[in-house]
Order: C-alpha cells, then sequence, then structure tokens
C-alpha cells in the first residue's frame, strides 16, 4: 500500500481501484479497452467522518486497508504520485469485502 499525504474531509475515502487482470483464465490477453472498470478497491485514507445535527462526529464504517466494492462510474478520479486514485464518498460505497 502506498504512503498517502492525501486527507480526505468528511465522510470521504481515498480509494486505489484494483485493477482487472490482463489475462482471462483461458490465456486470453485482453486490451484495454476491453477490461472492465474496476469496481473494487483499497481505501488508502479515510476522512474523520460527516458531522450530525449537534455537530458530533459520525464514526464511519470503513478504515485504510479496507477493501470495498463501489458503483461502476463513482468517485472523483484524481491522479497523485502517477497513479489514478479515486476520491468518494462513504454513502457512494456498496460494502466492504472480507
Amino acid at each position: 500500500m502506498a504512503k498517502v499525504t492525501f486527507k480526505p474531509l468528511g465522510a470521504r475515502v481515498l480509494i486505489e481501484a484494483i485493477e482487472q487482470a490482463e489475462v482471462t483464465a483461458g490465456g486470453i490477453v485482453l486490451p484495454e479497452t476491453a477490461k472492465e472498470k474496476p469496481q473494487q478497491g483499497k481505501v488508502l485514507a479515510a476522512g474523520p467522518g460527516d458531522r450530525n445535527e449537534k455537530g458530533e462526529r459520525i464514526v464511519m464504517d470503513v478504515k485504510v486497508g479496507d477493501t470495498v466494492l463501489f458503483a461502476k462510474y463513482s468517485g472523483t478520479e484524481v491522479k497523485m504520485d502517477g497513479k489514478k486514485l479515486l476520491i468518494m464518498r462513504e454513502s457512494d460505497l456498496l460494502g466492504i469485502v472480507g
């Protein structure tokens, strides 16, 4: 896991997408255009969580190191240290794997 110097705000997380394999189980090499957009990734950084009406923090369910599932076109893609990463709200995540 890469060392991250980015701190998401509120209930946002920074995710490194887990890319699909370039070769299928049958040995067919997939070109970049045929690959599915990643829907699974590892949480690299997490914000402190949103605040409720009283101003108290709402603890997030995800933490750094979790592997998560998300919708195919969710999040905002950013490039940091030459890597494509995603910033998205915790509410855009579908679940934690494992």
